[in-house]
């Protein structure tokens, strides 16, 4: 089974965690379902069921390391996260504010390496969009269901197949990625009713009928119904196309290792600190 994952720090019934199911067949991206989680505890529950999936996530899984160095935090994966994961939101706005006072105008964030290659926001950042809340809120529950973070943390060794192969994995995705592909710097989503225009629906249903048809990065269909398409397009939030657009990087993910590729796809070069959104920096 296939994961894609629309992540919210705070999420509700306004706006929950979307989580879209499928699966491959001859190159084509099915969707299966959609499913809706309207708290974080929902969220912690859903991963801990007995399943086997590959799963996109739509939030950042390391923080830079230039950050962590300055700061003096731990400096390996495991305990920079557990250590971040015991702060509270204002500690952590407070502490990321204080760092980027201390630098110079146009500089003021700290980059992880994939964030400048995908154009995703730093992942030390609070607001606009709070990805550094997201980190802090759905990366401890990857760690406690024992879910496998390919190249950052091998999960429960316990979780296995009869191959030995972690049965739940989970990447680090981002859907502005692909959607920036096709469209460049149109905007297809608002939560606001009053920028939910026409324009942005004409991109959503581009961007649909550019991943029906193959046309990006990473060679893959997607596979709808006519209900489904229709769906994604009524849904001028995003939140379930988003879901996805991470549904489709976790295919190309699975797709690699299927080729043999280490980490699903990840480079080499990864920094083990920092982590890597699939597909950045693939032609």
């Amino acid at each position: 089974m296939l994961v894609g994952c629309d992540f919210s720090s705070s999420p509700s019934r306004k706006k929950p965690i979307v989580i879209a199911l499928g699966s491959v067949q001859a190159g084509r991206v099915l969707l299966s379902r959609l499913e809706r989680l309207e708290s974080l505890d929902a969220f912690a529950l859903w991963l801990q069921q007995p399943a086997t999936w590959v799963g996109g996530f739509d939030l950042p899984f390391g923080l830079p390391r230039e950050l962590i160095e300055t700061l003096g935090w731990p400096t390996s994966w495991q305990a920079s996260i557990h250590h971040y994961a015991g702060l509270s939101r204002p500690e952590i706005r407070a502490t990321f504010a204080a760092f980027c006072n201390n630098r110079p105008v146009g500089g003021k964030f700290s980059h992880r390496a994939t964030d400048r290659l995908a154009g995703s926001s730093p992942s030390m950042k609070w607001v606009n969009p709070p990805v550094a809340y997201m980190l802090h809120a759905g990366v401890p529950l990857l760690l406690q269901a024992g879910v496998c973070l390919p190249g950052l943390h091998g999960g429960d060794p316990q979780d296995v197949d009869a191959n030995g192969q972690a049965r739940r994995v989970a990447l680090e995705a981002y859907p502005g990625l692909l959607a920036r592909e096709v469209l460049a710097q149109r905007s297809y989503k608002s939560d606001d009713k009053a920028r939910q225009t026409p324009e942005r629906l004409i991109a959503r249903k581009d961007l649909i009928t550019a991943l029906e048809h193959g046309q990006t990065r990473l060679n893959l269909r997607l596979k709808l119904t006519h209900a489904q398409r229709d769906m994604l397009v009524d849904d001028a939030s995003g939140d379930t196309l988003d879901a996805v657009l991470c549904l489709m990087q976790a295919a190309w993910a699975q797709s690699q290792n299927l080729q043999g590729a280490a980490h699903f796809g990840l480079p080499d070069s990864m920094d083990p600190l920092e982590g890597w959104i699939i597909s950045a920096g693939l032609s």
